[in-house]
């Protein structure tokens, strides 16, 4: 079966050349190094105040990600709407898309906020359990001061995904540089001057974001952009383009909610195993979340490129980026995992942890170096440009269904029949990869995913 018809592709006059596309990912690809980079030595930052501080902000960490990701892929969803609409020339509709996708999430995100600050206590009670006193104690500083941020980052998803749509992938980069050394600053202050320890990591989380939502929603309403959104507040309710929008964005938010749900019903698991396996855990994270992303960066932009080429007709042109990016991710997926593997003793000892985590999570980092250069590009690239060009409920489906039955299920299983630790966590994320990467690749020979392209209207 052939991967995509040469003959159907105009070579000299293809949508993204090496050059653009090279502008497009890098950027992308930086940002999401940045991030990874500003987690850990905001995780390491952290560890230096005690185990019960650094139990607490991962375990509300595990359930902040859970909103991040849903409000992630629903502006990345909903952006797509905005690539194909670019695609087909027609960036009057792409603009009003835009306007409907920033009213939608920021209703949705002061809602989710209210909903959190108000049962904050008995929901952390209800996920984590009975976790030690001055870790709970922890939990409940850090989870006030981030719910109050949820809206702010919500935001700057948005405008991030739409300068993306855009082809303009820089700014958000130079955006979210400025972000991440503005919180590390504020650790260093709130932290180690004021010793503020678990409040001083939340109140800098929460004035970062404030800031790098401000920054790119100033130059959003600028008309030399792209995709230009101002008057915020004259933006009504179209509701007929909010329900196409969201029918991209509520499946890709529902998967991504869906994987960072079974995300934190393992966490809850391993909440119960005391603060040296949550520590190594939270570690092994950091490291897993760096050496993937490179891959996820280069997915971010196939949605990009994938979107306009399904919104100007060229679909064997889709078929070829998916392809060449997939291999693309795979490379960079192969050397970045051995290089973290390299730097995993190093990182640990900065962080200071204890001898017994750094063990655990050395041993775990090591399993991943091994399995995800194997399966990871095929369970997750490939997904990304399936996206892009409308199939989201298949993607959505078929992610919530191995979460479930692989990872969660897995893991849970190891754990209380067999007492595994927290290893047992990858021995499911290794079998969800597996069979994700399976399915997907079958999806994308199959040709059934380009029967689901969204119709422009």
């Amino acid at each position: 079966m052939k991967l995509y018809d040469k003959k159907q592709i105009k070579w000299n006059k293809l949508l993204f050349d090496n050059r653009a596309l090279f502008m497009l990912l890098v950027p992308i690809i930086v940002e999401q190094l940045l991030n990874s980079f500003m987690g850990m030595v905001d995780t390491m930052m952290v560890s230096t105040v005690g185990s019960e501080a650094i139990s607490a902000v991962s375990l509300v960490d595990s359930f902040n990600n859970l909103i991040i990701q849903v409000f992630s892929a629903m502006a990345t969803g909903a952006a797509i709407i905005c690539s194909q609409y670019l695609g087909s020339g027609d960036e009057k509709a792409s603009n009003r898309a835009a306007r409907q996708v920033v009213l939608t999430v920021a209703v949705i995100a002061l809602a989710v906020m209210l909903v959190c600050l108000i049962g904050r206590e008995r929901m952390l009670r209800f996920i984590f359990g009975e976790v030690e006193d001055q870790v709970m104690s922890g939990c409940l500083v850090y989870f006030l001061i981030t719910v109050v941020s949820y809206p702010f980052l919500a935001l700057f998803s948005v405008g991030a995904a739409l300068f993306r749509a855009g082809g303009n992938s820089r700014f958000p980069m130079k955006v979210s540089l400025l972000s991440n050394v503005l919180n590390i600053a504020g650790n260093a202050v709130l932290i180690y001057v004021f010793h503020w320890s678990v409040a001083g990591a939340a109140l800098a989380t929460l004035i970062s974001r404030i800031f790098s939502m401000a920054v790119i929603f100033y130059y959003l309403r600028m008309p030399k952009q792209v995709i230009v959104v101002r008057d915020y507040l004259k933006i009504r309710p179209d509701m007929p383009l909010i329900w196409k929008i969201m029918a991209i964005g509520i499946p890709s938010g529902v998967e991504n909610g869906m994987f960072q749900f079974g995300k934190l019903a393992i966490q809850s698991t391993v909440s119960t195993m005391g603060t040296v396996a949550i520590a190594a855990q939270a570690m092994t994270n950091i490291m897993e979340n760096l050496n993937g992303v490179f891959g996820i960066g280069v997915g971010i932009g196939l949605m990009t490129v994938v979107g306009q080429c399904i919104g100007a007709g060229r679909k064997e042109e889709a078929k070829y980026y998916i392809v060449k990016l997939t291999g693309i991710a795979w490379a960079g997926i192969l050397v970045s995992c051995l290089v973290v593997f390299a730097i995993t003793k190093p990182v640990t000892w900065l962080a200071g942890m204890e001898a017994d985590a750094a063990a655990m999570c050395f041993e775990m980092v090591g399993a991943i170096t091994i399995m995800k250069p194997l399966v990871w590009t095929g369970s997750f690239v490939i997904a990304y440009g399936l996206r892009a060009a409308g199939d989201v409920r298949f993607s959505m489906i078929v992610s919530t269904i191995t979460m479930w039955c692989c990872r969660v299920v897995l893991c849970i299983f190891l754990v209380k029949i067999y007492h595994f630790g927290p290893m047992a966590v990858w021995i499911g994320m290794f079998a969800d990869w597996t069979v994700r990467a399976v399915i997907f690749v079958w999806r994308f020979l199959s040709g059934k995913w380009l029967k689901e392209t969204w119709e422009l209207g």
